[in-house]
């Protein structure tokens, strides 16, 4: 049998303008995972997860006809990651197989609720990790990362792929997306081992050393958001006003890149500082397209933040979900997570998770 678990995934600064090739966010693998078994089987295969059965599938209407909306729903990632990887082993000359197939996750509470923690992208990680091996592909993880990119652009659409990266390389990550027009202009010329070799434009996945008395406390505001909504949101508005929108970014892009440089220089304050600004960023991103991503219960977890000296903001697509604060020490945490639980804000027990060999910036090699 093969199993292989892959980690859930935060955001901590630069959402929303890292859908944009080459504006950089940064990122971090948290320590709950979705875990893919892999058996083999005779004849018939079959896909199982207890998470699949009690999922709804949401759907709306587009010129008076009913569209399924498929991208909150971790089966569809699933089926996209196992028909990409089965076509990257045919290209191989590998003979395909049956197989049992079990999806377990840690991503959300015991009510089925999502935490914001990237399962969907965690999933497709893990689904691909566990056919490269059953397969004997033996995939790099720059290729699993462009693999699992293709299959969650399949089923989403949009989106950075953020969540992908976290989910394969681990700890922390500065990291832009790729040029989502070209890879897809070459999916159509080269054949999959090719697109996978290739240099991707834009792409930069760096890891991040981390100061080493930053401490990292996350909130979940009990409110479960889709981000796939918000970004589609973010992106039917920002036409109107796209001279704001381009300022957004461009801003956006200074302040993370900014923080980039207080890792490297382990500058606490100065990341922290980054932390406010992206904050009053994502904000104005809200006056600008009129989209919520900063709730009342998130501003609440962000304004009792400051109060016990952290530096605090939403984290991901917002609209719920969960919000991030940065300490310079262990002071505050406590009393911190005692207000939140106060006003129905939930400290989730989480750490950063770090395994595998980190990959530099692609662009740079």
């Amino acid at each position: 049998m093969i199993e292989v678990s892959t980690p859930g995934k935060l955001f901590i600064a630069g959402e929303y303008a890292v859908v944009e090739p080459g504006h950089p966010a940064i990122i971090v693998a948290v320590d709950q995972f979705v875990t893919v078994t892999l058996e083999t089987a005779e004849n018939v295969g079959s896909i199982q997860s207890a998470q699949f059965s009690s999922l709804p599938v949401r759907w709306t209407r587009r010129n008076n006809e009913l569209v399924l909306d498929i991208r909150e729903n971790p089966f569809h990632y699933v089926l996209a990651a196992i028909r990409l990887t089965e076509k990257y082993a045919h290209e191989q000359n590998k003979k395909l197989d049956f197989y049992h197939l079990k999806v377990t996750s840690e991503l959300d509470n015991s009510n089925g609720r999502k935490y914001g923690l990237g399962s969907s992208g965690a999933v497709t990680v893990a689904t691909v990790r566990a056919l490269s091996l059953f397969y004997k592909l033996d995939l790099t993880e720059k290729e699993i990362f462009k693999l699992s990119s293709l299959a969650h652009l399949d089923v989403q659409g949009n989106g950075s792929c953020g969540d992908i990266a976290a989910s394969c390389y681990g700890g922390w990550i500065a990291f832009s997306t790729f040029d989502h027009d070209w890879v897809n202009e070459q999916s159509q010329k080269q054949t999959l081992t090719e697109l996978l070799q290739a240099t991707w434009p834009k792409l930069m996945i760096q890891p991040l050393t981390v100061p080493k008395k930053l401490r990292l406390l996350i909130g979940w505001t009990g409110s479960p958001a889709s981000t796939s909504d918000l970004v589609d949101q973010v992106n039917q508005s920002k036409e109107v006003q796209e001279t704001a929108y381009q300022e957004f970014l461009q801003e956006s892009k200074i302040c993370v890149e900014t923080m980039i440089s207080g890792f490297q220089s382990e500058n606490i304050s100065l990341i922290q500082n980054q932390i406010r600004k992206n904050r009053h960023l994502l904000q104005r991103l809200t006056s600008i397209t009129g989209v919520a991503i900063e709730t009342p219960a998130l501003k609440k977890l962000c304004d009792l933040a400051e109060n016990y000296g952290g530096s605090s903001k939403s984290s991901g697509a917002g609209g719920g979900d969960c919000g991030i604060v940065l300490f310079k020490q262990k002071s505050g945490i406590l009393p911190l997570m005692s207000s939140w639980e106060k006003e129905g804000i939930t400290p989730l027990p989480l750490h950063v998770y770090f395994y595998g060999k980190q990959e530099k910036d692609e662009s740079k090699r």
